[in-house]
């Protein structure tokens, strides 16, 4: 199956409060390593020295300090298109953590958009 089909399997059977995930990545033709690499800057991929996984991808649901899922989606879909086959593992998942959010001094119809967006 596609990298980027099965990323959209991995996404669809999360819960709808997830808010991390981390996977890893490898590519079969290792001599295709610069050019999969190139492709996959568009998420931020994390290269991995001396192991037999050779890029870590965060992923960020709605807020965080990672890729959107549409970015790994678009990265894994480049790979597809390119013909570049390889397989990843889900290595964590992480659900219902939200984002510190400062209200003092806020309007109520802020902290009501917060809480809407964030289902709190």
């Amino acid at each position: 199956m596609a990298l980027a089909a099965s990323f959209q399997e991995v996404l669809d059977s999360l819960p709808d409060d997830w808010s991390d995930l981390d996977l890893d990545l490898r590519i079969f033709d290792e001599s295709r390593y610069v050019e999969a690499a190139t492709f996959l800057v568009v998420c931020n991929a994390q290269p991995y020295s001396h192991n037999d996984w050779h890029w870590k991808l965060l992923c960020a649901h709605r807020f965080g300090h990672a890729a959107a899922p549409q970015a790994v989606h678009r990265s894994l879909l480049f790979l597809d298109e390119a013909g570049i086959d390889g397989e990843f593992v889900v290595r964590s998942v992480r659900s219902g953590r939200a984002p510190v959010f400062d209200s003092w001094g806020r309007p109520e119809s802020v902290r009501e958009d917060f809480r809407r967006i964030h289902n709190q």
